[in-house]
């Protein structure tokens, strides 16, 4: 199954459910609030098309968004990090996230915008210090993020926070897919990449992750209540622009597209702040 929320004519947004040729509205505002009820009312009766469909970030204001640093292992080895023993998180705000067609805006402080594919968890249920199977069960499915980075901000300090949470710099979208339609179910071993103007600058499989969907869950829900439409950024492979020589950037103008297969992709103008 696939759901995402789209905007409609009147400004609003809806939760819906993708069909063949159309989409079916699941009675809520969007993914993130269906989540949150999944027992509202789907009459079926009121539909959108497919073609044209506007589409906002799948999880519009997630209360968590946790992200994963250095989790595949050519990212890490190109960083020139050891391996490490527990996930590296971070946090970003919902105020980052745009939909999978909109622009991304490159602030005018930064010389060092750079791309960064991942393969998002969406969160379905409310867990805390869940295991195994309750682990497992509270993935309500997946999605496609690009981490955009600040990276002169990012290295300021040891902390990365203030090079990940620039405005309306985060793509999350199209749909969220649930696990069933995937090879791996939870643990989903599909390929992810980036390209730039139709190159291609990053190719991985999400099974080269260290730390898995379900470890992921596990860990942070030891932390704090996984609740859903929280978003858990699973991190990126090899190949960003900081860590080739010489470094390689993005720039106003360029089309970033960020696929995983399965997922759809996200197709976003690069423009000026």
């Amino acid at each position: 199954m696939k759901l995402a929320t789209i905007r409609t004519a009147d400004g609003a947004t809806r939760a819906v459910r993708v069909e063949d040729d159309h989409l079916v509205d699941l009675g809520a505002a969007d993914v993130g609030e269906y989540l949150a009820n999944p027992g509202g009312a789907v009459t079926g009766e009121r539909t959108y098309p497919l073609d044209g469909a506007r589409y906002a970030p799948v999880v519009p204001r997630p209360g968590k968004i946790i992200c994963v640093g250095l989790n595949y292992r050519n990212h890490i080895l190109e960083m020139g990090r050891d391996l490490p023993a527990y996930p590296t998180l971070f946090s970003k705000y919902a105020e980052t996230l745009v939909g999978a067609e909109d622009d991304i805006v490159l602030p005018p402080e930064t010389e060092a915008f750079d791309w960064e594919c991942e393969l998002a968890v969406i969160v379905g249920a409310p867990v805390r210090r869940a295991r195994g199977a309750e682990a497992e069960n509270a993935i309500a499915g997946f999605a496609v993020l690009n981490d955009v980075t600040c990276r002169d901000w990012q290295f300021r300090t040891k902390e990365w926070l203030q090079g990940k949470n620039w405005e309306a710099t985060t793509p999350l979208g199209p749909y969220l897919v649930t696990p069933d339609e995937l090879p791996g179910g939870v643990r989903p071993k599909v390929d992810i990449s980036t390209e730039i103007d139709g190159e291609t600058v990053q190719r991985d499989n999400t099974g080269d992750l260290l730390f898995d969907p379900v470890d992921l869950v596990e860990y942070v829900s030891t932390m704090v209540t996984l609740k859903p439409g929280d978003v858990i950024a699973t991190g990126t492979p090899g190949g960003v622009g900081h860590a080739r020589k010489p470094p390689r950037y993005l720039r106003a103008g360029q089309r970033l597209v960020t696929t995983v297969d399965g997922l759809g992709h996200c197709a976003n103008r690069i423009v000026a702040g």
